[in-house]
């Protein structure tokens, strides 16, 4: 297949999530949406429904995959000698390997997915849907529940430990290893009512699973936490999600215990700390008492940040408000670049 061929079907694949969702199309998409709570209680339908909305409008729009490639030599889409690359994917948030997905068969490689088993079916729906939609990706896509075989290369995402373990075993290969990472918001006090209610996305959204989850803010000192807190309320009805209450109660009675300060949403706790990685149920605070301090911060955890949420005018590299789960195309993971880690396998 062509370049062209290609983004022209992932284009239609967009079209197909758009559909699916718009009128509760009857396919195995479908029911894939619907069903993988049932496997994964996190993925719920209207989270799935989320991911698929946002990789069909930001990512699979023909205006959006030719300028992506449109970035990168031609040589990057017309391999000489295809590869078969084995990705491994996590299972945090629904479709999470979509991405490696799209980069690898974009490419005009071949793709091995090793899926999780909290996938809930969905990337193996979209797969299907895709060759149903161009059957030429049959020879191009394989999916296995077992162990990676027969793979030039790997592409893996997991959590630290398995990272590590990754690394152990992958390590000989040309791989792109990613463990976990945080979303961090730097706040001033200057933020609009705008601003805070979008903040909620990046913090809530996916019950704060994703690792572009917001979950700690960096305060000044002082900071009044009331308009905060009052622009999260319209996220109250997580605490009916059975998960996602259990940890909160499981934390509230921590924090009742050990005396830990700490505001008390009834669907949240903001307790300060100066750990990054807060548990579900719980969001991390930490005060500055200068706004150098806020960015030496961010400095010094570099490597464990997905993404600084914040005003451009503080922070250069930050991304708007309520953009942090609806990542641009060409924003890679750990900004290592997938297009041009597998264009350089050519040269292997």
């Amino acid at each position: 297949m062509k370049i062209e061929e290609r983004l022209n079907a992932f284009a239609r694949l967009g079209d197909k999530f758009t559909k699916t969702l718009s009128c509760n199309e009857e396919s195995e998409l479908g029911a894939a949406i619907e069903k993988a709570h049932e496997q994964n209680p996190w993925f719920t339908p209207n989270n799935v429904r989320f991911a698929l909305a946002t990789i069909a409008e930001s990512w699979l729009k023909p205006d959006v995959l030719n300028s992506w490639i449109a970035r990168y030599p031609e040589a990057c889409f017309n391999p000489q000698h295809p590869v078969n690359v084995g990705v491994i994917m996590a299972g945090n948030i629904p479709l999470v390997g979509f991405h490696d997905f799209l980069c690898v068969l974009a490419t005009g490689n071949r793709i091995t997915c090793k899926l999780s088993a909290r996938d809930g079916n969905l990337m193996r729906s979209v797969a299907n849907t895709l060759i149903q939609l161009e059957p030429r990706f049959s020879n191009l896509i394989a999916i296995t529940d077992g162990t990676l075989r027969d793979f030039d290369a790997v592409i893996a995402t997991g959590s630290n430990n398995s990272a590590r373990y990754f690394d152990y075993y992958f390590g000989k290969y040309p791989s792109i290893i990613r463990g976990h990472r945080n979303g961090i918001a730097v706040l001033t006090g200057k933020e609009t009512q705008s601003n805070l209610t979008k903040l909620g996305e990046d913090i809530f959204t996916y019950f704060g699973l994703g690792c572009r989850s917001v979950s700690k803010l960096l305060v000044p000192s002082g900071y009044s936490f009331t308009p905060l807190l009052d622009s999260f309320c319209q996220w109250k009805d997580l605490i009916n999600h059975h998960r996602y209450a259990n940890n909160y109660e499981y934390q509230r009675a921590i924090f009742t215990i050990n005396q830990t300060p700490h505001f008390d949403t009834g669907f949240l706790l903001v307790t300060p700390s100066e750990q990054l990685d807060s548990p579900v149920g719980v969001l991390y605070y930490q005060e500055y008492n200068k706004l150098d301090d806020a960015l030496k911060y961010i400095g010094q955890h570099d490597k464990v940040l997905q993404c600084v949420v914040g005003l451009p005018e503080i922070y250069p590299k930050a991304i708007p408000f309520g953009s942090a789960q609806n990542p641009d195309i060409a924003e890679y993971a750990d900004e290592i670049d997938t297009i041009v880690f597998l264009s350089q396998l050519q040269a292997l």
